[in-house]
């Protein structure tokens, strides 16, 4: 298996941020610098972990086409994030939601809002799935 990192130029100038060497982890780790606003490699799959709570749900949306735009069909994304879960149920999520509020666009989702944002940029919705833990939740998606 094989990755590739999309991250700032800027950041990917500094060679002790990047953690593929210092994991063992160089042969099998491209970097490439960009801007998720802008375009993004074609991969197979996709992982955000704790990206799409940073932004509204226009900038998502955004990010989220982006990213469809290159995809092959059949490619799947999965957006990690704390997913709150509904209102009688208490979780972390919500208290970092009141975080989100206070800091830039973003905030944090249930299921069926990372659902919409989905749909919005032209990726169907598979599933969301927890961990034993249920901490954090992991959304599905398939490019159509």
């Amino acid at each position: 298996m094989r990755g590739t990192l999309l991250e700032r130029g800027e950041v990917l100038q500094d060679e002790s941020r990047l953690w593929a060497r210092k994991m063992n982890l160089a042969d099998r780790c491209t970097h490439v610098g960009g801007d998720m606003f802008a375009n993004v490699p074609a991969a197979d799959a996709y992982i955000l972990k704790h990206i799409i709570h940073d932004w509204s749900d226009e900038e998502s949306v955004q990010i989220l086409s982006n990213i469809g735009r290159v995809a092959p069909a059949g490619a799947r994304l999965f957006i990690a994030e704390y997913v709150v879960p509904g209102p009688d149920t208490p979780h972390f999520a919500k208290l970092f939601d009141i975080h989100m509020m206070c800091w830039g666009t973003g905030r944090e989702r249930t299921s069926e809002e990372y659902a919409a944002l989905l749909k919005q940029a032209g990726w169907k919705y598979v599933d969301t799935l927890f961990p034993s833990s249920g901490a954090m939740g992991v959304v599905e998606g398939m490019k159509n």
